[in-house]
């Protein structure tokens, strides 16, 4: 069938060209601090939302503890994006973060994770067979998926035999990739990192049952230089959406 032009009404692209203008010239940025194991939903989310609205979400991914650390100390982060629901509500206390903002974004997954098919069984009992010679783990004093590590560890009365072969990571990224490169043949890690579209794309890997450790809410908060700020309280209300959260949803996350 020939290609037949059909030439939109002027007054149609008038309004496609006003309404362009006026998003761009509303559009803003937002600085974001991000937890590690939320890097890889936060890059869709964020290109998503500048899609949708033209606002910027200028992204910054690290451990929770550290970034506590660092809004104590003034660093000019609008919103929080946290790995537990502990420190949201510190830094509310601490007049850091806008009351009343916090919410819960995600629910993580704790995961004990090999790059090698066969390593770890789908009952994690190789945690008791002892069959490997390191184990990695996020820093539990900084990151909660190391907090929840530890406490899966104690429940199952292996964490003394264990312990010196840990091998700890600064953050979840961190404790990722020594599982990835093989510096550790297995260890604890966000379930976000090793699934996409719902399935775990490799490897072989024990999704910890919840009851084995304190639930990890994910907290979001507004922090006090992002009060007035419309791209931060348009991030938090889009986080609450449907797009995002099939996003949130897909790498294996709860609510």
């Amino acid at each position: 069938m020939p290609f037949r032009f059909i030439p939109v009404p002027r007054s149609l692209a008038a309004t496609a060209i006003c309404l362009a203008m006026f998003q761009a010239a509303h559009a803003d940025s937002v600085s974001v601090a991000v937890a590690a194991n939320f890097t890889a939903p936060m890059q869709k989310i964020a290109a998503a939302f500048e899609a949708d609205t033209g606002h910027k979400a200028e992204l910054s991914f690290g451990a929770t503890g550290k970034f506590h650390a660092q809004i104590t100390n003034g660093a000019p982060f609008q919103i929080l994006l946290a790995a537990d629901d502990t420190t949201p509500a510190r830094l509310e206390k601490e007049g850091k973060a806008v009351a009343n903002s916090r919410f819960t974004y995600a629910i993580g997954t704790l995961v004990l994770w090999s790059a090698q098919p066969g390593t770890v069984d789908a009952q994690g009992a190789v945690l008791k067979t002892g069959d490997f010679k390191h184990l990695a783990i996020a820093n539990p004093k900084l990151a909660p998926y190391g907090l929840a590590a530890m406490q899966v560890m104690d429940k199952l009365g292996v964490t003394a035999r264990l312990q010196p072969r840990f091998v700890q990571g600064e953050n979840i990224a961190q404790t990722y990739q020594f599982v990835s490169t093989g510096n550790a043949q297995l260890g604890f890690v966000a379930l976000s990192q090793v699934m996409a579209d719902g399935k775990i794309t490799g490897g072989s890997a024990w999704q910890v049952p919840a009851e084995l450790h304190e639930p990890i809410r994910q907290d979001a908060a507004l922090l006090t230089p992002g009060k007035d700020s419309a791209a931060a309280a348009a991030l938090l209300q889009y986080l609450r959406g449907d797009k995002a959260r099939a996003i949130i949803r897909s790498y294996g996350y709860s609510f």
